[in-house]
């Protein structure tokens, strides 16, 4: 219970502010949003254990504390703010009086953005499910001899890049004329980003042996850091925009995505702490097809609208099937 104490005071504060900014009506659709927020982002949850318990002691206390405000006023309130100012060209304080006092407007414009925002958010996540789908240091194998032949081809340089960019060319192709450009920009940006921060984090796990191994894990948890709040923009982008369809009023979408965000921290924290990926160990492989359907899921959504429930099912069900997995197989060795 102690990982979630944080998150449980952070719960009353923000539903008090909603209770005094919106009323009842407005404590309830904010708790509403931060439930869905959690049951949507479980898998991004278990993907950032994975790469959380890697990190020293201070970055993990740093992604829960300074994250989260990253997290909930730089992600989830200042960045699409910062999306449907470059979208329309009004400076981004008139976009932030837009958005308190004619949110109808606000929400429309950022809706307008969602080609630009499903295109970066999408290659970038594609990108992670390949750089683990084509990992060539991976010793367990969820699928087996396929997911074993696909980490073999990972020993092909830059693959998941050339993929990614495969997609992406495929994608814009199958888009209105009018909308190719936004989205080829958009998702190159995308691919670029993981680029960029996935090497710098392999630039500092392999620096000489005589340098201080204190500040390579200190250089290696600021770019995991970065990482994680890249992973967790991409994620929040569909989860924004959807809130509108509950809500337009952003005060009370900021707050109840902050509940939300800080649970989902605070079971990464837990995750990590229980050694639970230890335990179930295809629950990593499960989050990780589920972040590649999200993947296939927001490129689609560019030209189909999909439910975020269907989202949803799809994540829980992978997460599901890897926890049994993990059950089986660990009953086969202790036979």
């Amino acid at each position: 219970m102690q990982h979630f104490r944080l998150s449980i005071i952070i719960t009353i504060v923000c539903l008090a502010i909603a209770f005094y900014w919106g009323g009842p009506t407005g404590a309830a659709i904010a708790l509403i949003l931060g439930v869905l927020e959690v049951s949507l982002s479980f898998d991004n949850a278990v993907v950032n254990a994975s790469i959380l318990k890697k990190m020293d002691e201070r970055w993990q206390q740093y992604f829960l504390t300074w994250g989260i405000l990253i997290a909930v006023f730089g992600m989830r309130l200042l960045f699409p703010i910062a999306i449907v100012a470059m979208a329309t060209g009004i400076d981004f304080i008139g976009v932030t009086q837009m958005a308190l006092h004619d949110p109808e407007t606000y929400a429309k414009h950022l809706t307008e953005s969602h080609v630009q925002i499903a295109a970066f958010g999408g290659m970038f996540l594609l990108m992670v499910f390949f750089s683990f789908i084509f990992d060539t240091g991976k010793e367990l194998h969820w699928l087996g001899y396929i997911e074993k032949k696909l980490s073999d081809f990972g020993k092909l340089e830059s693959l998941e890049v050339i993929l990614a960019l495969a997609v992406l060319m495929v994608t814009q192709y199958l888009l209105p004329e009018a909308i190719r450009h936004e989205a080829l920009v958009s998702g190159v940006f995308g691919v670029m980003l993981f680029v960029v921060v996935d090497s710098m984090s392999a630039l500092f796990e392999d620096e000489e042996e005589g340098e201080e191994l204190a500040e390579v894990l200190k250089k290696g948890s600021v770019m995991s850091f970065l990482y994680l709040e890249v992973l967790d923009a991409s994620f929040s982008f569909d989860g924004v925009i959807g809130a509108f369809a509950i809500t337009q009023d952003v005060v009370i979408i900021m707050l109840g995505l902050a509940i939300g965000a800080m649970f989902v921290r605070s079971l990464t924290v837990f995750l990590v702490r229980k050694g639970t990926l230890d335990e179930y160990v295809f629950l990593e492989h499960g989050a990780h097809y589920a972040i590649g359907s999200l993947a296939a899921i927001m490129l689609v959504s560019m030209t189909h609208e999909i439910p975020e429930i269907v989202t949803g099912l799809i994540g829980a069900v992978l997460i599901g099937l890897s926890v049994f997995s993990s059950i089986r197989y660990k009953q086969a060795e202790n036979d």
